[in-house]
């Protein structure tokens, strides 16, 4: 990608909201354009930062045995009223109800429904048991409170999977797996996530874990203690007998020691067992030959969510703690390097033409600042506007063959070849 290609020009970056300052770069870039209330779209490089974070789910759940389906957003209201939950939703006004003279359809705010009916085609017998399914695709909440930017919006990319178990024990080793590779594609995005107790809610079932990153600016409040790793949803301190709860399922007898905190969700796990497959006939038949109910795991994570805290968590300050960009982490970063010459000297304009061939010919994704600015001082700012992690230099000090590489996080610098730079980002 060509720097020029993005739209961007020379930032000048006013009037940051010291609540939100990563939504105001964001949006005075360029990067994100906001249609109305919770809608907004991507330009390239969150865009493909989203990707990335898609990827690494998806390769993380393959790797664990889950298997990618893909289910429709508009659906026929007939399944939601199957599930019990149709009015639930249309009365609190979160679903988004389309009416025409075929029937009645919605747009789904959640997957459940829809993955179960999924589910009566495709298992049939005991021996398609145990199995999870997954999808990533977009769900439509009328969000009252949206707020936030990318962490609460009516329209959101979200990964739902749902587990089919044939016992409550199956079920249990389940629910470990996914635990398992949320926690390996969260560390592999670099973001700190605390596994936090909560209540299943409306959900219903017998277990569930909330995902959650320490922030600020975090809806949820948790109870939580740094030394042991515990945490728990205040939420459930509204449970009947919660004490009871937490000392049979998490085996946590004391929580006086634990301190507020306010987090960012990220991924919420739950163990339904058969309320869905109650209300909606999901059966199978069992290896003694009569029909038995699923036992169901339901697993999701906000994609554009995550997306978003990845953002707070790479916020960039100078020395007087003014947030003045990102550095993300090189496993969701859309660019390793950012290549920037001095346009005004020609030989380091061809020089930098032919590194970014060349870095791109390698399979190192490479970004150009092609821009006619002759102050590479400008150029080196609006980098980290963009969040590249790393800055390949050319100016008149620097010999032919040779870039000034910029780690930009730690602000270290080293004269290195270009072959060396080859070998230290090829994959």
């Amino acid at each position: 990608m060509k720097l020029s290609q993005t739209g961007m020009g020379t930032i000048k970056l006013n009037n940051l909201d010291e609540m939100y300052p990563v939504q105001d770069i964001l949006l005075q870039t360029g990067q994100l354009v906001q249609y109305g209330t919770g809608l907004y779209a991507y330009n390239n490089v969150p865009l493909l930062v989203r990707r990335n974070v898609e990827k690494i789910i998806t390769e993380k759940l393959n790797n664990h045995g889950c298997i990618e389906v893909l289910l429709p957003t508009l659906q026929p209201e007939k399944l939601w009223k199957d599930s019990g939950r149709y009015s639930h939703y249309v009365e609190d006004g979160t679903m988004f109800t389309i009416s025409t003279d075929k029937g009645g359809f919605c747009l789904a705010p959640t997957a459940e429904e829809a993955m179960l009916e999924f589910a009566r085609e495709k298992l049939k017998s005991y021996k398609n048991l145990p199995v999870t399914f997954y999808q990533i695709g977009e769900k439509y909440r009328n969000e009252i409170r949206a707020r936030g930017y990318l962490l609460r919006g009516k329209t959101f990319p979200m990964m739902d999977a749902y587990s089919f178990n044939s016992s409550e024990e199956d079920l249990a080793k389940t629910y470990e797996n996914i635990r398992e590779a949320y926690l390996e594609m969260f560390t592999e995005m670099g973001l700190n996530v605390i596994p936090v107790v909560a209540d299943n809610g409306d959900m219903g079932g017998k277990k569930s874990e909330e995902f959650m990153v320490l922030s600020p600016i975090g809806e949820d409040t948790i109870l939580y203690d740094e030394k042991t790793n515990t945490a728990l949803n205040t939420e459930i301190l509204e449970r009947e007998n919660y004490e009871q709860y937490l000392k049979e399922e998490y085996n946590i007898t004391d929580i006086s020691k634990l301190e507020k905190r306010r987090a960012i969700e990220l991924g919420h796990i739950f163990q339904l067992g058969t309320k869905y497959s109650e209300t909606m006939n999901g059966t199978y038949i069992a290896e003694d030959g009569k029909p038995a109910l699923y036992y169901m795991g339901c697993y999701g994570i906000g994609v554009s969510r995550t997306v978003a805290t990845i953002y707070e968590e790479s916020v960039l300050k100078d020395e007087n703690g003014k947030v003045q960009g990102f550095v993300l982490p090189e496993s969701v970063a859309p660019y390793k390097i950012q290549i920037i010459p001095k346009m005004d000297n020609e030989e380091k304009v061809k020089e930098a033409n032919e590194l970014y061939c060349t870095l791109l010919n390698n399979g190192i994704e490479a970004i150009l600042d092609d821009r006619n600015l002759n102050s590479i001082g400008a150029k080196i700012k609006d980098c980290k506007i963009l969040g590249t992690p790393y800055m390949a230099v050319l100016g008149d000090k620097v010999k032919s063959g040779e870039v000034e590489l910029e780690n930009v996080r730690t602000g270290e610098k080293e004269i290195i070849s270009i072959e060396k730079l080859l070998n230290k980002f090829s994959k």
